[in-house]
């Protein structure tokens, strides 16, 4: 139970906080008449067109068809789950889908779901939070069917390099797996002149116009502070679309008339992405350094976590802080598994600084506080 006597404070959640835009909301309650329709599965093609087009200047591509190449989707979540879906064939021996470790919980339901097997890809800290892809035995990649890359990293913040997605599609090309880049924390970063680099522009800069096994998903609940909008794309190799647009035709995940012309009023504004940043830049310039001088943890690479090793039991400091402080956190034991002899979530928190820089900025003094009338364990 949190402590009555302090207001509470919730950061374990990734749901941000911030105002969703106004011409959001306008363009959603303009969109209502197009409820007296059904959607289509493949999307309105203004939606699409806007969606392509601004990947195409996001990560400096040639070009991308939005027909063939470009699908709406009802939020980065849908789309993660639902691809495994339709690309795993359970019925294969030893159907593998491989994820980092810590992760992104979807990744494993929709593993399991699909018939397959998850194989943890540890990110130790002693690496910088990398996952060890060049650990995996190759009997492990042979039947590997899907992979799923977080970047930015849930819940590091880390970004995937160019050497790394290099070796993953090699990887990809040798054993004929797909790879589901989950890039929903992109556009959250501190420098306005180092925006993240992308799945999709490393494939273009490799020579992969056509982005062979490979699709990005990204979502509008962060850049543009819409979790409720549930509105999304997955972007990349045109055959790997067809099979999925087919897949959800059946699935039932046609995109709302209303919510599509509120998407199209996102993808196309790139005002409110840059105001957004520059608050969560502001709240990391301020918390990040307080917070590791009591708790370890680094300047993320983008995202909005704060991934901080605790003195105790991550899940019993987690419990402590709410019980004394009424701050509720993610212990990071939860998003990961024991693999290989360990579990790397175990002995740090995720602090999401998603609500404003006040209550961010009380809860972290709170952290400290309790953290500080704490022994140090190394």
């Amino acid at each position: 139970m949190a402590n009555p006597a302090l207001k509470p404070i919730n950061l374990s959640i990734g749901e941000p906080r911030h105002p969703t835009p106004a011409l959001v909301l306008d363009a959603l309650a303009a969109g209502g008449a197009g409820l007296a329709n059904y959607p289509t599965t493949i999307g309105a093609p203004a939606l699409r067109e806007a969606i392509a087009a601004w990947l195409v200047r996001r990560h400096a591509l040639r070009a991308l068809d939005p027909n063939t190449q470009v699908l709406p989707v009802l939020g980065s979540r849908e789309a993660l789950f639902s691809l495994a879906q339709a690309v795993v064939d359970g019925s294969r021996a030893g159907a593998t889908v491989l994820m980092p470790n810590p992760f992104y919980q979807i990744y494993e339901g929709a593993a399991l779901l699909a018939g397959a097997e998850p194989y943890c890809v540890n990110a130790l800290a002693a690496n910088g939070f990398a996952p060890g892809w060049r650990d995996v035995p190759d009997a492990v990649w042979a039947r590997t069917q899907l992979l799923y890359v977080c970047s930015p990293d849930n819940p590091t913040g880390r970004v995937t390099t160019r050497d790394e997605w290099a070796y993953l599609f090699a990887m990809s090309d040798r054993h004929g797996f797909v790879i589901a880049a989950d890039e929903c924390y992109s556009e959250i970063y501190f420098d306005e002149s180092k925006p993240p680099v992308g799945a999709l522009a490393v494939a273009h800069a490799l020579g992969r116009e056509d982005f062979p096994r490979l699709v990005s998903i990204g979502s509008l609940s962060k850049r543009s502070n819409a979790p409720g909008l549930r509105s999304g794309y997955v972007a990349g190799d045109a055959s790997l679309i067809a099979g999925f647009r087919q897949f959800r035709t059946y699935h039932g995940s046609a995109m709302s008339p209303a919510v599509a012309a509120a998407s199209l009023a996102a993808w196309r504004d790139e005002a409110h992405v840059i105001a957004n940043r520059a608050e969560y830049a502001a709240k990391f310039a301020a918390l990040q350094p307080p917070l590791a001088q009591a708790l370890p943890c680094t300047m993320p690479d983008a995202a909005f976590y704060l991934w901080a090793r605790t003195p105790i039991d991550d899940a019993e400091f987690a419990q402590r802080l709410l019980a004394e402080q009424a701050v509720t956190v993610l212990p990071g034991s939860f998003l990961g598994r024991d693999a290989r002899g360990t579990n790397p979530g175990r002995g740090f928190i995720r602090i999401a600084l998603v609500a404003g820089k006040d209550d961010c900025a009380e809860a972290v003094d709170r952290i400290v506080r309790m953290a500080a009338a704490m022994p140090r364990t190394g």
